[in-house]
């Protein structure tokens, strides 16, 4: 299992189309523990890139603070789950409330 959160200093990123990097976390299925973390310049920013990138770095959920609906919509296309309204945290925060079914969702805070 393989995590994607969008990182600006170590936290996550609000702006999900604008953040200069993402945190790939792998997790053990049967464990459910975080085995490893990378994290990678993100692509210029353009519509459609960003799902198709991660993709390709089989992903196969995305933690986020605010994500447009083109965007979320691409991710379903390519079968990765998309968890938007997650606070600015760090990414191991949030993936350990995700795989202990205690992460919190608010509001989308993209608007468009």
């Amino acid at each position: 299992m393989r995590i994607a959160i969008p990182v600006l200093q170590g936290k996550l990123c609000t702006h999900f189309g604008h953040c200069p990097a993402f945190a790939l976390i792998d997790v053990d299925p049967e464990s459910r523990r975080i085995v490893s973390r990378q994290e990678l310049t993100a692509p210029e920013h353009e519509p459609g890139v960003l799902p198709r990138w991660l993709a390709e770095h089989r992903v196969n959920t995305v933690i986020a603070g605010g994500m447009g609906q083109r965007a979320r919509d691409i991710f379903t296309e390519k079968g990765i789950q998309v968890l938007v309204g997650a606070a600015s945290r760090s990414p191991e925060e949030l993936v350990n409330e995700y795989l202990q079914g205690s992460l919190l969702l608010g509001e989308n805070v993209c608007d468009h």
